[in-house]
C-alpha cells in the first residue's frame, strides 16, 4: 500500500480484474460534520485506479506509471460509513492507459463519486 493509502486507512479486497479498496469512516477523513472530505474520496478513487492499472500491467510483464490527469465527479455526499472503490482499465496502450473508478457506500450502482484518469506508462 502506498503511504497515502495508509493515511486514509485503506484495506485491499483482491478481485479477479481489479482490487476493491475499502476506506473506513474515521476522524482523519471527515469534511463537514457527518460527511467524508472530498479530498479523501478523490484519494480513494485515485488509489483504486492505480490498483486496477498495476494489476493489469502485471498481467503484461509490469511497468511504471505516472499520472497525466484526474477528473472527479462528485455525485452525492459520502456519509459516515465504510466507502469502497474499484478501478476499471478502459484502455491499456503501449504508452498511455485510460482508467475509470467509482466509489460507493451502499451499492456499486449508486456511486457517491466517479473519476477518469490517464496515466503515462513506462515499460
Amino acid at each position: 500500500m502506498i503511504p497515502y493509502g495508509e493515511l486514509l486507512g485503506l484495506e485491499i479486497e483482491p478481485g479477479e480484474t481489479a482490487p476493491t479498496l475499502v476506506m473506513p469512516f474515521a476522524t482523519d477523513v471527515i469534511g463537514r460534520p457527518g460527511f467524508l472530505h472530498g479530498g479523501a474520496i478523490g484519494g480513494l478513487l485515485e488509489v483504486a485506479a492505480i490498483g486496477a492499472l498495476k494489476q493489469a500491467l502485471e498481467a503484461e510483464g509490469g511497468g511504471r506509471i505516472k499520472p497525466i490527469n484526474l477528473t472527479v465527479d462528485y455525485m452525492r455526499g459520502g456519509r459516515d460509513k465504510v466507502t469502497r472503490a474499484r478501478g476499471t482499465v478502459t484502455r491499456l496502450g503501449s504508452r498511455v492507459a485510460n482508467v475509470e473508478a467509482i466509489a460507493w457506500q451502499d451499492e456499486p450502482d449508486r456511486p457517491i463519486a466517479a473519476a477518469r484518469m490517464n496515466y503515462l506508462i513506462v515499460r
